[in-house]
């Protein structure tokens, strides 16, 4: 059918069909300094899981049963803080330097690879082949992990607050804050909650300060001394034990504490909206 045969007035409107590419292609498949930190936070996460994987495997191969090595839980934390630091640093690289045209979409793709799928692995190997819970509970909590963590991306990429800040848990603070728990506790009911409950921070409205300046160096510093704090303990040395609880135990008291001083501060307000209207 051509125009013609659609008549001089025609409700439809024929338009040409643009299949040229657009956008700036050839610049797309250059990586920058910053891609390829972002590249070394995915290659991160994916080693992390492996490292797991192997464990089990070569674990229940030789004896039927699995009882995690913390040798080999050690091993894939400090992967997944090494990640973590890459995804600290590929941002401010990319405003120091130059950025690609699919440096974000990298950046997202990275992030959900390391604290996303791993630490959602983690808690499968953590709790799946321990026979204190039921199996479907452990792989809920482990997909509630990685969706939430996805879901916090994707929201991350389209919604901008106000404040500048983030709009629920950081996904890579998440992530850290789910292999606190497994490192620290064993599986139960409990502490599958407390897993649950990082999830539900991932996708919650309440924000947290994003790290600038300063709050950038002392969450870097805070990093270095946990993956100190990590070797220590795989390494089987005097006082592991002691340094990885404690670091466990600051990062969940840190990730718990934020919501409840976000909500005692909006309380606050409320107060002296009321007061000011009132008087």
């Amino acid at each position: 059918m051509t125009t013609s045969d659609l008549g001089a007035d025609a409700a439809w409107p024929v338009e040409e069909v643009d299949e040229e590419p657009r956008g700036p292609v050839g610049k797309a498949f250059r990586l920058s300094a910053a891609d390829s930190l972002s590249l070394g936070n995915a290659l991160s996460g994916f080693l992390a899981v492996c490292v797991l994987a192997w464990s089990a495997i070569s674990d229940l191969q030789a004896s039927g049963k699995f009882a995690p090595d913390p040798r080999f839980f050690g091993t894939a934390v400090v992967l997944l803080l090494i990640g973590a630091t890459c995804d600290l640093f590929d941002g401010l690289v990319a405003r120091k330097f130059r950025a690609s045209a699919m440096g974000a979409e990298l950046d997202n793709l990275a992030d959900v690879i390391s604290f996303g799928f791993a630490p959602a692995f983690m808690v499968v190997i953590w709790a799946g082949f321990s026979g204190k819970l039921p199996l479907w509970l452990v792989l809920c909590a482990a997909g509630s992990v990685l969706l939430a963590g996805v879901v916090r991306l994707a929201r991350f990429a389209c919604v901008k607050t106000k404040s500048g800040d983030f709009m629920g848990l950081p996904i890579p603070m998440g992530a850290m804050t789910v292999v606190s728990i497994v490192l620290l506790f064993q599986p139960n009911y409990v502490t599958l909650a407390a897993v649950f409950a990082v999830a539900w921070l991932m996708v919650s409205r309440i924000e947290y300060p994003k790290p600038k300046g300063n709050l950038a160096a002392v969450v870097l510093g805070w990093m270095l001394i946990n993956v100190a704090c990590l070797t220590i303990w795989a390494a089987g040395l005097a006082g592991g034990d002691q340094l990885i609880k404690v670091g466990a135990t600051m990062q969940i008291a840190i990730v718990s504490a934020i919501p409840l001083r976000v909500l005692m501060f909006k309380k606050q307000q409320r107060r002296e909206r009321r007061s000011e209207n009132a008087g």
